[in-house]
């Protein structure tokens, strides 16, 4: 992601507080209208679950409504059974849970024997009564006169017996009252589902004409793919999840628990809770077992069947099965879950997963929507240049050689010039152009750049290509390498003097403050050779172009190749300038300056000589080679 644009300091604590109050109004909205918020959530779900089915049955030629109804019903017989299912094994666990009295006492009992003896718990015990100290008893004599103002019940209070209503109708209604809400919440869900997949066209060409004023080809694409993406993953994830609860489901009746079903259920649901779902899920059947049985092994099969189904199922299954990673962090998740926890409830924690993936997704692809995927997605905020940057602007030496050392496992040299520390110099005189940075800063930046290139050159490692390069030569050719400005264009200088090394050539990097007739004198001492203009973005353009003018015009047999590496605008106009001002090439990478100047070795140096420009490059010759000096 590219370094953002910066704004006035106002415009940002603007754009915080509306940020900070439209965030606060719409946890509130989430929060008052959960009634009608969680069964759209779930039929939104649904319907991206359900889109892959119906378009199968489309395909074969059934048409869209039949499709609809066929997959809905379906879906809900198959909910509704499996709930039925639960219902009567909670229904039994309730009724059998007396049964069970004395051996949950016994295990209590022995609980509790572990510690009976401790003088831990004695200590324990002394601290609570210090700190919750009963009232002292107070003997109050027959004869005492405070005895008369003790208060006592008058012998004339109304007693007033209200009639009570039976306790069962009571119940009843405490019972009847969620249970409406979430039928009405789950009919709700249901008829959304069927009118989102019946006009999901519809849907998406609303959808396209919010966010895809003026792009609606590309985000046409970008909807299309998200879509399919969000359907994939949770068609995928409910198979899995679906298969995880049958397998345990079949495995603890194997093994002998009860109300297995129910235990496969919570271990199928449970497994939308990202980290923690399956740990959870097997507490409740182990905990059951050790409270039901006697002894260990009930226990111990339980945990047999868990801990190997969930590392397969996490190390080979998913991994495989998802093909590619949803992007999501780990703290995302973590956070979400809790969120969502806070916000609906238990509902919310099955609903974290999913509803944080489809956030994530959308962020990916809709360009209004891209704060999302910083705030969860798994992919760094920030470029690597631009984090080596900020590190180094902290004064973070050691952190910023790490990152730089990473980039080099694998990668040849040039690229990670290309990559890191050519974007480093080119912020850092951006920045220091702007006034932003201190001299200081500055040359700490230069330096640590400097000890950069000393130790990359130390720990390089030749990839093939340049293995093959390198390869020692009888002749070396002679290359002198001319910063343009000032200090970052030596330090690139000094980058490309390792890219091509010094088995053929034989490299002179001239020095920062070198005046133009010093230049004019140190090529026309030589008899072969290469010049090399470094000019690093931003600026830079207009005293390179003079220099080029000044070499064509004193040498016109000489190669001249111009180093801007780091453009990234206006290449094009560039190059075209600098050739009319007499440079032979322009590059903008590393490599692309690597394989230019292997190119021109293998031709014979074209021989220097003086033009009719030579008095007047004598006459002008006292202006400065690098304007910054």
């Amino acid at each position: 992601m590219a370094k953002a644009h910066s704004t006035p300091t106002w415009q940002r604590a603007i754009v915080a507080m509306a940020g900070t109050v439209i965030g606060a109004v719409v946890v509130a909205a989430l929060y008052w209208m959960q009634e009608i918020c969680i069964p759209l959530v779930v039929a939104v779900l649904l319907a991206f679950l359900l889109s892959p089915p119906v378009r199968a049955l489309q395909r074969r030629g059934l048409g869209r409504v039949p499709s609809v109804l066929t997959i809905v019903i379906l879906a809900a017989l198959f909910i509704s059974g499996v709930i039925w299912l639960v219902t009567q094994q909670v229904g039994g666990l309730v009724q059998q849970l007396p049964a069970y009295t004395s051996n949950i006492k016994h295990r209590i009992r022995a609980i509790r024997g572990l510690g009976h003896d401790s003088r831990l718990a004695a200590m324990f015990e002394d601290l609570a009564d210090e700190l919750n100290p009963l009232p002292d008893k107070v003997d109050i004599a027959p004869g005492d006169p405070d005895r008369e103002y003790i208060p006592t019940r008058s012998r004339h209070e109304k007693v007033v017996i209200e009639p009570q209503s039976p306790v069962w109708l009571s119940s009843l209604s405490r019972f009847l009252t969620p249970a409406l809400r979430s039928v009405g919440g789950l009919a709700m869900a249901v008829v959304l589902v069927i009118f989102m997949l019946l006009g999901r066209e519809n849907l998406r060409s609303r959808v396209l004409r919010l966010i895809g004023q003026g792009r609606l080809s590309s985000t046409t694409k970008a909807i299309d793919e998200a879509g399919q993406r969000i359907s994939r993953f949770l068609l995928t994830q409910a198979v899995v999840n679906g298969t995880y609860g049958v397998i345990v489901s079949a495995g603890l009746f194997v093994a002998g628990v009860d109300y297995a079903i129910l235990w496969g259920f919570m271990a199928a649901t449970l497994r939308y809770v990202p980290y923690v779902g399956a740990v959870t899920a097997a507490a409740f059947p182990v905990i059951f077992s050790l409270a039901m049985f006697d002894g260990w092994w009930h226990a111990t099969a339980v945990v047999g069947v868990f801990l190997p189904l969930e590392l397969v199922t996490a190390n080979f299954v998913e991994p495989r099965l998802y093909r590619e990673s949803m992007g999501v962090s780990e703290v995302a998740l973590l956070t979400a879950a809790a969120f969502w926890a806070w916000l609906w409830g238990p509902i919310g924690l099955v609903l974290s997963a999913p509803l944080t993936v489809v956030m994530v997704v959308l962020g990916k692809y809709v360009p209004s929507l891209e704060f999302l995927d910083v705030l969860l997605g798994d992919q760094p905020a920030l470029d690597q240049n631009v984090i080596l940057y900020q590190r180094l602007l902290a004064r973070d030496q050691d952190e910023a050689a790490e990152l730089i050392l990473a980039r080099t496992q694998g990668a040849a040299p040039e690229k990670v010039y290309d990559e890191l520390l050519v974007p480093l110099l080119s912020e850092t005189r951006r920045d220091r152009e702007r006034n932003l940075l201190t001299p200081g800063d500055e040359a700490f930046i230069h330096q640590a750049t400097h000890e950069f290139l000393e130790d990359l050159g130390e720990r390089k490692t030749s990839s093939l290509a340049v293995d093959i390069d390198r390869k020692p030569v009888a002749k070396k050719s002679r290359l002198i390498a001319v910063p343009a400005r000032d200090a970052a264009d030596r330090l690139a200088l000094g980058m490309l003097q390792q890219v091509l090394g010094p088995e053929k050539w034989d490299i002179e990097v001239v020095a920062v403050a070198t005046l133009a007739s010093e230049l004019m004198e140190r090529v026309g001492q030589e008899h072969q050779f290469l010049i090399c203009i470094g000019s690093l973005p931003p600026g830079g353009l207009a005293h390179t172009r003079y220099v080029c003018k000044r070499l064509r015009s004193r040498f016109p047999q000489i190669r001249i190749v111009v180093g801007r590496w780091g453009l990234k605008g206006n290449v094009e106009q560039n190059e075209a300038q600098l050739r009319e001002a007499g440079a032979d090439y322009v590059e903008t990478t590393f490599v692309g300056a690597r394989d230019r100047l292997n190119t021109l070795h293998l031709l014979d140096p074209a021989p220097v000589g003086d033009s009719a420009e030579h008095e007047d490059s004598h006459r002008k010759g006292a202006e400065p080679l690098a304007v910054g000096v």
